[in-house]
């Protein structure tokens, strides 16, 4: 198992394919070890692929002590230096959408091309849904209300009219969040993540941003709400906009979403 020691914690990284470099940084929770991951996806096969576990999460080290943005950003950008990258092209997800962006504007050099898949600058641009105030719910009802602001399609009258598919989400949500279970400190990790997605903001410092940069949103997401996707596009100079068919996962959801990703990475 690949680990770099970057600063001060252990990353846990993966690394596939062959092409141009693409740095892929991953959303709220996620763990490497869950079969959602991105080298599941068709970018594996036009990139060499590298993605990791941030800061708090999945096998990387979970310091007990407050994260910040700047800290992740800087986490991506040793991470590169020590798998030998000088520059990538970088795609963000969600909360990775967040960290892309301080990488890009922390380490402007690193960066070639950026893509920010549903999240948002925070600040008078509009923040994503503060997922750190559900941290008071038990998890099957946090699952049913992540549910229906991940896709606004799927709200509480969905529910109520499909209870069977409802179940069957529920199940695979809950399968997923088995996935790295037995770590002891995970809880604290994932708080210190919220914390620090919580104070996310670089409106004021988008404008800064001079590459191509390609913003995507999904038309029913609930969670980084297109007016904030469309805001966040609106700040950086020169950034395309796309939409997609499909809530926060819509790379996953409408096909034409990954199509579009790779053209523009490889244009």
């Amino acid at each position: 198992m690949p680990f770099a020691q970057t600063g001060d914690i252990n990353i846990y990284y993966e690394r596939t394919g062959a092409g141009p470099k693409l740095l892929y940084i991953s959303g709220t929770g996620h763990d490497l070890r869950r079969p959602t991951r991105v080298f599941n996806t068709p970018l594996a096969d036009s990139f060499d692929l590298l993605s990791y576990d941030q800061r708090g999460l999945g096998q990387t080290d979970k310091p007990d002590a407050p994260y910040s943005m700047a800290q992740y950003a800087d986490d991506a950008a040793r991470l590169l230096d020590a798998v030998g990258w000088d520059r990538c092209l970088v795609h963000g997800t969600s909360f990775g959408g967040m960290v892309a962006q301080e990488l890009a504007l922390r380490h402007p050099g690193r960066v070639e091309k950026l893509v920010l898949c549903c999240c948002a600058a925070g600040g008078a641009g509009g923040a994503s849904y503060p997922l750190h105030e559900l941290d008071h719910m038990e998890m099957h009802e946090k699952l049913l209300f992540r549910l229906g602001i991940s896709d606004t399609r799927l709200d509480a009258a969905w529910q109520a009219a499909n209870p069977d598919e409802l179940k069957k989400r529920i199940a695979e949500q809950q399968a997923l969040q088995a996935i790295g279970g037995d770590d002891a400190d995970r809880a604290m990790g994932e708080h210190r993540q919220l914390d620090a997605r919580a104070r996310h903001d670089t409106w004021d410092r988008l404008p800064q941003l001079e590459l191509p940069v390609l913003v995507c949103g999904g038309r029913y997401d609930g969670q980084a709400a297109p007016a904030a996707v469309e805001a966040l596009a609106g700040r950086i100079k020169g950034a395309q906009l796309n939409w997609f068919e499909g809530g926060h996962g819509f790379q996953a959801q409408d096909p034409a979403a990954l199509e579009a990703i790779s053209a523009f990475l490889l244009g």
